[in-house]
């Protein structure tokens, strides 16, 4: 451990494990049973509590507060851990708690991008190069696939899948899921579109995305139930990963996924 960048004003227990080069500022708190990755930075007044796992190349930003005890009446102290991947920065006032019983863990990937007072609860598994705008509130065991964007202020129920490459709008009430690559909004949330804009950017091709978006002309635009169309697409679209990522999405969704909107 580099112990150059560490402020004699952090108090950090003697247990905490400490890779090289990690910058502490002052009046950071770091508790017993955490693990800081090479190269993170965690700035003044950050808490870092008990089963924090923070990758490498992280910035912990002020007052963000990492691993602390879930708000779930059914957890009884059980040793839980918080994962935070490489390369990800949780920015001013953020809140992760760490897992219940339930999954005994929270995720948040690698090269995300948490913004200032957002929440990501207990049991919470979210992706990689997800953005989460400003004030985002994700409840208990939400499910976040890679590269999702989820605007700012929105409220997603507890037990909720997003899936990858969507584009949320700001302000919406999530309580279905949101299948992939998709744009979500309006009120009650409601299909708007394929992502195409996001998916170009991610090098998609527009061979893919044309594929994409004929998946999703049967599922929501066709007029029939979710079924039936899931059955016309298995049976009429050829097979791609991405064709196939839809199918079983809305085949293992739990909560339904949302409505049709254009």
């Amino acid at each position: 451990m580099n112990h150059q960048n560490l402020q004699p004003l952090a108090s950090i227990h003697p247990n905490a494990i400490i890779g090289e080069n990690v910058t502490i500022a002052p009046f950071v708190t770091i508790d017993d049973n955490v693990v800081i990755g090479d190269g993170t930075i965690i700035d003044s007044n950050a808490v870092i509590r008990s089963g924090a796992r923070i990758g490498r190349n992280c910035h912990i930003h002020a007052s963000a507060v990492i691993s602390d005890t879930p708000q779930d009446l059914k957890f009884k102290g059980e040793e839980t851990v918080a994962i935070i991947g490489d390369n990800t920065s949780i920015r001013e006032f953020v809140t992760i708690h760490r897992g219940t019983a339930s999954k005994g863990k929270t995720v948040v990937g690698s090269n995300c991008l948490i913004m200032a007072y957002c929440h990501v609860a207990h049991d919470c598994c979210v992706g990689n190069h997800v953005i989460m705008s400003n004030c985002v509130q994700l409840a208990g065991e939400v499910v976040v696939d890679d590269w999702a964007i989820l605007g700012g202020g929105s409220l997603v129920h507890q037990f909720t899948h997003i899936g990858g490459h969507v584009m949320l709008q700001g302000g919406s009430k999530v309580s279905k899921d949101i299948p992939p690559y998709i744009l979500a909004g309006r009120e009650p949330l409601s299909y708007e579109g394929v992502n195409s804009v996001g998916l170009h950017r991610r090098d998609f091709t527009d061979e893919q995305i044309n594929a994409i978006q004929s998946v999703y002309r049967v599922l929501y635009l066709s007029g029939y139930n979710n079924r039936d169309a899931v059955a016309k697409i298995d049976a009429e679209l050829p097979s791609s990963p991405e064709r196939d990522y839809i199918l079983e999405f809305v085949r293992s969704s739990k909560r339904g996924i949302i409505r049709g909107g254009i």
